[in-house]
């Protein structure tokens, strides 16, 4: 599969071949959906409690001798059955994540790519190098690469200059080469990728 490198102009300055291995698998939707719900589910707080009969506060006395009150027999006012006693098998934090194997893990990046590749919504450009921090810079970016939409940028280091110029702008994410995951790229319209961004990937994912 080829594709052709563009400048911040959006003007093509070469041809690049991709790796089919990568870009242009045979995908693999169960994959993709067992890894985008591990992400969303490890963002759960999973906070919720209910305190115990061991976690309330006083009963530590028994309220009253265990025969000849004619009353039931209590061991601590703070019993389940007590106001403001524990409760019984009440919920417990929770922690919502799970395991993925590295190989599953792998060929669902790889699946959520082919998915971008195959929509023309993948975009490789040589650099992406600003002068200044501006968000006018940034929007004319856009106008020149024809993007509407969600977009994602990946660079193969920290780009300061690309990350101030579009931190005001809602519909745009920086990403580096080694944050890229799947949730970002399913959710994104567009994904533009850098020359050495792109040979990163293929190094990790071959």
């Amino acid at each position: 599969m080829k594709i052709s490198v563009k400048n911040i102009k959006g003007e093509d300055v070469k041809e690049l071949t991709l790796n089919n291995d990568i870009w242009n698998i045979e995908v693999n939707d169960d994959a993709l959906k067992k890894m985008i719900r591990l992400q969303l589910d490890s963002m759960r707080q999973g906070t919720r409690k209910t305190k115990s009969r061991a976690e309330v506060s006083g009963g530590g006395k028994k309220p009253w001798k265990q025969k000849g009150t004619g009353r039931a027999r209590q061991g601590s006012i703070r019993a389940t059955q007590w106001r403001g006693g524990g409760i019984a098998f009440g919920v417990d934090n929770r922690d919502y994540t799970f395991k993925i194997n590295r190989k599953e893990r792998a060929l669902a990046i790889k699946t959520a790519l082919t998915y971008k590749a195959k929509e023309k919504a993948l975009i490789v450009v040589d650099d992406l190098k600003f002068n200044s921090l501006k968000t006018k810079e940034a929007t004319s970016m856009l106008e020149s690469l024809k993007l509407a939409g969600k977009t994602i940028f990946v660079t193969k280091d920290e780009n300061e200059n690309l990350y101030m110029a579009t931190r005001n702008l809602g519909n745009v994410l920086v990403l580096m080469s080694s944050e890229l995951n799947c949730y970002d790229i399913v959710n994104a319209d567009n994904l533009v990728v850098t020359e050495d961004a792109l040979k990163e990937i293929e190094e990790v994912l071959k």
